[in-house]
């Protein structure tokens, strides 16, 4: 049976994979495309929907993204979002202009039951604007289906073409139906059956990898995180023996790592596949010496990574894939969906060197986002702990120390880590928070212990809630929970004096510290 589609076109939204995120909770599959996608192959996809994102741009300007006519004129249903529903407006022959009130934040939005997209939706609800054009004039066969006070055109519609657009942005929580408003665009008006469910996923995907690798031989980068380790019980599921996973130790791992991940896919373990552990610690500490800048640190430690697989592969013999735990953020991250900036460059994403000796790269959880992963692992009876294992970035504990990386540095923020998360888990707090950690700042400041004057780093706790891990906000821990951690780490963790939280959202800051 062919996969159901709805996709997403691109103008630059920083919502585009919540939108996206949105769609696949309405057990319905989505992919992010850019506006400069040609049509033909928009066509090609024969996509069941067709969602247009926000953007930071005017459409009334010159050179604005845009797109052809023809793409409303295919008999697929299309929304406009914001920036997207401002376009669709102004090709077809409505009029945009600079509006006399800007709005932003959450507002009060007077719909019309009657619409399609509103069904079981309040006649007054709450949702996210973030506006500074606005639709003075809908396009004819267009009918306006909701309104502020400030907005005459909050939503419109074309049912006849299937044709919808929304000024605010349904796909933020801070617009609490706006669930309900995609569900029914994509269920109700594109008329998606909601078939994309996990446990399809991992059986369509199992078989997949099956038909693709053959008798081939298969070599998995396992680094223990959730993503890796969901892609590599879906090849041994898959292939057996025939797949070899390779965990490279590079010292910077979290505390005692390296042996529970051993411990679980090593030969004591309960998984059918070849494992290696490879100690390269000191290998990566000489590669790092002397830099600091983030970027650089990723390339070093990306290039080592796939430099370290290509000498085990040597030694294996004939490899004809390579398994990485891309998922999807990763991909759209990296600058290779949609129109997102390049936010970080990643091992797991694109950008490998000409002479890497593998035939093909398998990407199993590509198309994931984290949550997603996690289903996927639970689905093949992978152990809780496991899969609700904290999220660590492929570069480690690389890209969680401000400057330099040393042995000594990385000591220090692995004795932390791990007494900051002890201190969650006694706490009862480490399944309502999306990701917490101890990072290390390049911060070295002046403190008193006893009766001596130290001068030694400042450690930095990071907690954010999230759902999908594109956006997120620090999370509110007890305040007796942090004072624990903090003495905790100041009196176990040698080197450190002073110990902060960190109480950036993202955006405008990243998850991660680098």
């Amino acid at each position: 049976m062919v996969q159901e589609k709805v996709i997403v076109v691109d103008f630059g939204g920083q919502y585009n994979q919540l939108v996206a995120r949105r769609v696949r909770e309405c057990n319905v599959f989505c992919e992010i495309y850019s506006y400069r996608t040609d049509l033909e192959q928009i066509k090609a996809m024969n996509p069941k929907g067709i969602i247009l994102t926000g953007g930071p741009n005017s459409c009334i300007e010159k050179d604005a993204p845009t797109y052809q006519r023809e793409l409303f004129e295919l008999g697929i249903p299309v929304l406009g979002l914001c920036y997207g529903a401002q376009l669709m407006q102004h090709i077809l022959g409505g009029k945009v202009e600079n509006a006399p009130v800007s709005e932003y934040g959450k507002t009060e939005v007077i719909v019309k039951k009657t619409s399609p997209l509103f069904a079981d939706v309040s006649e007054k609800t709450i949702c996210w604007m973030s506006h500074f054009d606005y639709i003075s004039q809908v396009a004819p066969g267009f009918e306006i289906t909701a309104h502020t006070a400030d907005c005459p055109v909050a939503a419109a519609e074309n049912k006849e073409k299937g044709l919808y657009v929304i000024q605010f942005h349904p796909e933020v929580l801070h617009t609490p139906e706006g669930t309900k408003m995609i569900y029914n665009f994509v269920r109700n008006v594109c008329g998606c059956a909601g078939t994309w469910r996990m446990d399809s996923f991992v059986e369509n995907s199992i078989k997949e990898i099956r038909q693709k690798v053959g008798d081939g031989k298969v070599l998995c980068a396992l680094s223990g995180g959730v993503d890796s380790s969901v892609a590599a019980v879906m090849l041994a599921k898959a292939i057996g023996k025939q797949l070899t996973c390779v965990f490279v130790d590079h010292g910077l791992l979290r505390k005692n790592e390296g042996d529970e991940v051993e411990a679980v896919f090593g030969s004591e373990g309960q998984y059918d596949l070849n494992f290696i552990r490879i100690n390269a610690q000191e290998r990566y500490y000489n590669k790092l010496a002397d830099v600091t800048e983030p970027e650089e640190k990723r390339k070093i430690i990306g290039e080592e990574f796939i430099r370290v697989f290509e000498e085990e592969a040597k030694k294996i013999g004939t490899v004809d894939f390579l398994v990485q735990g891309t998922i999807y953020p990763d991909v759209v991250e990296s600058g290779l969906g949609g129109e997102s900036a390049v936010i970080k460059s990643h091992h797991n994403v694109g950008g490998l060197p000409e002479y890497v000796d593998f035939k093909e790269i398998i990407e199993p959880l590509r198309d994931l986002f984290k949550d997603e992963v996690r289903k996927a692992g639970l689905e093949m009876g992978i152990p809780e702990y496991l899969v609700f294992r904290q999220p660590f970035p492929g570069p480690g504990l690389g890209i969680r120390i401000i400057g330099e990386v040393t042995a000594e540095k990385v000591r220090i923020v692995q004795d932390a880590d791990a007494i900051y998360r002890e201190e969650i888990a006694n706490a009862g707090l480490d399944r309502s928070i999306g990701q917490y950690f101890a990072a290390l700042t390049n911060m070295r400041s002046v403190g008193v212990m006893g009766d001596e004057r130290t001068y030694d780093y400042a450690v930095a706790l990071r907690a954010v809630n999230t759902i999908d891990f594109m956006t997120a906000e620090s999370a509110e821990i007890p305040w007796e929970v942090l004072q624990k951690v903090m003495g905790r780490i100041i009196n176990e963790v040698k080197g450190v004096n002073r110990v902060m939280y960190d109480l950036t959202s993202k955006p405008p800051g990243t998850i991660e510290f680098e």
